[in-house]
């Protein structure tokens, strides 16, 4: 049986603009200074809760939409085969970074990934991806524990990660200033494949104390972005948005479970707040759009299958 489902692709799919993300839980109010640098995380405070770290710098953006239609250019010049990955078992290599023995110190336990797993593969089966944990490799280094959003980035993710582009890595550990997560886009491995993967705050898996960030949704969300979704409330009410059509414009990030709030009330649709990708609570998020479905078949075809 082959690992990835196809179909014929129809000529025509959108550009679309790639960042690298981090997604937060802070419990005070500082202000991070934007470093410019689009690999980086570039943190901005907009209130407690999830925040997310994305170089929205409109040449980088541009030029990432460039490469995406580029590379559909040059398949279709070049005549080749335009088949898509449409779902299939995506291969999970599950490293958790501690700092000593107990969970207290990121040491989490094999039925917390079992159960971050099993939210995983219920978030995603309606777009019919499934995930596969291959592997798990526990290390305990004070230094990457807590540097792993930043000066150990780089060390903790060359020593660990395992696989190619279309294998999924999921690092636990402690990130700096109360983080909850971060991840890389597609568009980001071919010029730092080493660094591909997404990281968890451990406390951020189901029974984890990040509450009301504890239901595994963290997770849930980071690899949306690993798989190539936006924020939903990407550029406000008059922006280009999240690139996808089905997720009603959103002014700003909601948080808690806002229920029935419209922030475009001149566009169609209250705000997303059940989306994935929106800031609210684990236990107010449950799905994904039809839409972002298709987007995140469209750049895993792109930037990853076989990659």
């Amino acid at each position: 049986m082959t690992k990835f489902r196809f179909f014929a692709a129809i000529a025509g799919i959108f550009a679309i603009a790639f960042a690298f993300s981090a997604l937060n839980f802070v419990t005070n109010a500082q202000q991070a200074k934007e470093d410019g640098n689009f690999n980086a995380k570039s943190p901005l405070i907009v209130k407690d809760g999830r925040f997310c770290a994305t170089d929205h710098n409109p040449e980088k953006v541009a030029a990432a939409e460039t490469d995406f239609a580029a590379r559909l250019e040059t398949a279709q010049r070049n005549g080749e085969a335009t088949a898509e990955a449409t779902g299939g078992v995506i291969d999970v290599y599950f490293h958790v970074v501690n700092k000593g023995a107990g969970i207290a110190n990121g040491d989490i336990t094999d039925q917390m990934i079992t159960d971050q797993m099993s939210v995983l593969n219920a978030a995603f089966a309606v777009s019919g991806w499934s995930f596969n944990r291959i592997s798990t490799t526990r290390t305990t280094n004070a230094t990457w524990y807590n540097g792993c959003y930043g000066t150990s980035e780089s060390a903790m993710k060359s020593a660990l990660r395992q696989g190619s582009a279309d294998d999924l890595n999921i690092y636990t550990c402690n990130p700096s200033n109360g983080i909850l997560g971060y991840a890389t886009f597609p568009s980001s491995y071919t010029s730092s494949p080493s660094k591909d993967g997404v990281v968890l705050l451990y406390s951020s898996l189901p029974g984890g104390t990040a509450a009301p960030y504890n239901l595994g949704d963290t997770a849930t969300h980071e690899v949306g972005h690993w798989m190539g979704l936006y924020h939903t409330f990407q550029g406000g009410c008059n922006g280009n948005g999240d690139y996808v059509s089905d997720t009603p414009a959103e002014k700003s990030a909601a948080y808690g479970c806002p229920a029935g709030q419209d922030s475009c009330r001149n566009k169609a649709g209250n705000d997303p707040i059940e989306n994935f990708m929106d800031y609210t609570d684990d236990a107010c998020m449950y799905k994904f759009s039809s839409g972002q479905d298709t987007r995140m078949d469209s750049l895993f075809t792109t930037y990853r299958f076989g990659k």
